[in-house]
């Protein structure tokens, strides 16, 4: 039976114990994020040819990583609670399943994607003459992104045990692997060959196969045991229920956000290849902005899934609120920044003068945009820690493609607005869905969808 109990820790101690998931969160998010953009940066280097293809090809990657958070957002939720309400079996099969699942599914994907990169990279309209430096990259990243599948299940594990920490060592290190292997293999130093775009390709590869390995090193040795096969006999059909249960809407709400921004990039491409570099260059440094808001919202997932597990409802309502005012305060801060610094950053970037004039004007539009991602980020991290995960996905799908994607179409291209428009669009998108799921946590309908009072 649910009861509705305040915690009886001191509020200090749950903010303490946010602030020691969030930290480390923070610091790994924005390592994983600066190897992208350290990617970017290099190949500006090399040319801006090989930057436009790659933004491209990582625009599908992404979409493809959030198929695999169908059952890595499920592992942290159950985990999360499981381990709140001390259910250890549970965890343990959650732990098997889990892995088991993303690997067969990220064979699977891998495959796909080697095979079909040029159809793939046709259909977003991607000019010919950067097909090929497309091709090239996605074979190596696309056709290996197993490894990524495999590596989010067990940093989502080390997470939901409080041990944030691992994933953010493994993080940095792989980092430093990525930068000299870039360095070598795209630029040719070292005495290795100078192979651009595919050299970023095989350094960011191997740099995931290496954190594939420390990971589940640190998890089976320093954390928890390798779940033994008695667990599995019968196999627990139910946890791969609940994980579909939790990962196909709220994985279906991410997907449904990218395949939106696989349809505004395509726009994007309509706009030219000075719009299209100057929207990469934008989306690798407005990240830095929402950083934050995506350590805090998963640190808050944490701690609500642990709360709820442990029927504290009341806890779980406070976290949430804490950390949308957290979240909105620091991402503000760094957006506003940001645009305020964005023509020198551009210049760093290119030599065109309207790839760095296009930029610079959107990095003020994201401003009202950043605003509305920082409440999204939090406010649907936890409401998928409660198990309330079919509101963002209904509410997502109608708003986005209605907004975002309709209007990034009628503003940008119909208005002729150019990139300003369609960043426009994607700041209405977030506000607009910013205010809807806030109503939704206020109205405190996610207290009755835990999955250890109803599914245990």
């Amino acid at each position: 039976m649910k009861t509705k109990v305040s915690s009886k820790k001191p509020r200090k101690v749950i903010r303490r114990k946010l602030f020691n998931l969030t930290s480390p969160i923070f610091v790994e998010t924005l390592l994983i994020m600066l190897t992208g953009t350290v990617d970017v940066f290099m190949l500006s280097r090399y040319s801006d040819e090989t930057v436009a293809a790659g933004g491209v090809v990582n625009q599908l990657l992404n979409l493809v990583f959030i198929l695999y958070g169908i059952t890595t957002l499920g592992t942290s939720v159950l985990c999360a609670q499981y381990l709140g309400a001390k259910q250890k079996k549970n965890v343990a099969q959650v732990i098997g399943v889990s892995l088991l699942a993303n690997l067969l599914m990220g064979l699977l994907v891998s495959a796909g994607l080697f095979f079909l990169a040029r159809p793939s990279l046709q259909l977003m309209g991607l000019d010919e003459s950067l097909i090929g430096y497309g091709i090239s990259y996605m074979k190596i990243v696309g056709g290996f992104s197993f490894l990524q599948a495999l590596s989010m299940t067990l940093s989502a594990i080390l997470r939901s045990h409080n041990k944030a920490y691992y994933p953010m060592f493994v993080t940095l290190l792989i980092n430093i692997v990525n930068v000299i292997g870039n360095y070598m293999l795209i630029f040719g130093n070292f005495g290795a060959p100078r192979l651009g775009i595919t050299g970023a390709g095989i350094s960011t590869s191997l740099s995931r196969l290496l954190a594939v390995g420390l990971l589940a090193y640190i998890l089976f040795s320093k954390v928890t045991a390798v779940p033994s096969l008695k667990l599995f006999k019968p196999f627990p059909w139910d946890k791969i229920k609940n994980l579909l249960t939790i990962g196909l809407p709220a994985a279906g709400e991410q997907v449904s956000y990218n395949l939106s921004q696989v349809l505004i990039t395509y726009f994007s491409v309509m706009l030219g290849t000075a719009a299209l570099t100057a929207r990469t260059y934008a989306m690798s440094i407005v990240m830095f902005s929402y950083v934050f808001a995506i350590a805090i919202g998963q640190g808050a997932a944490i701690s609500i899934g642990h709360l709820i597990g442990e029927e504290r409802d009341n806890a779980a309502f406070s976290v949430e609120k804490y950390s949308i005012k957290l979240a909105m305060l620091v991402t503000v801060c760094i957006s506003v920044l940001t645009a305020l610094v964005g023509t020198d950053i551009f210049k760093l970037l290119s030599s065109n003068p309207e790839v760095i004039s296009i930029g610079a004007t959107v990095l003020y539009i994201d401003v009202l945009l950043e605003i509305g991602r920082a409440v999204n980020i939090t406010s649907v991290n936890s409401l998928n820690a409660a198990g309330d995960v079919m509101y963002p996905f209904i509410t997502g799908i109608i708003v986005m493609w209605g907004v975002a994607t309709l209007l990034s179409y009628v503003l940008g291209i119909w208005w002729g607005w150019g990139l300003n428009g369609i960043w426009l669009a994607m700041a209405l998108d977030e506000n607009i869905r910013a205010v809807v799921f806030e109503r939704r946590w206020k109205s405190r309908k996610w207290e009755d969808k835990s999955f250890t009072r109803r599914r245990a």
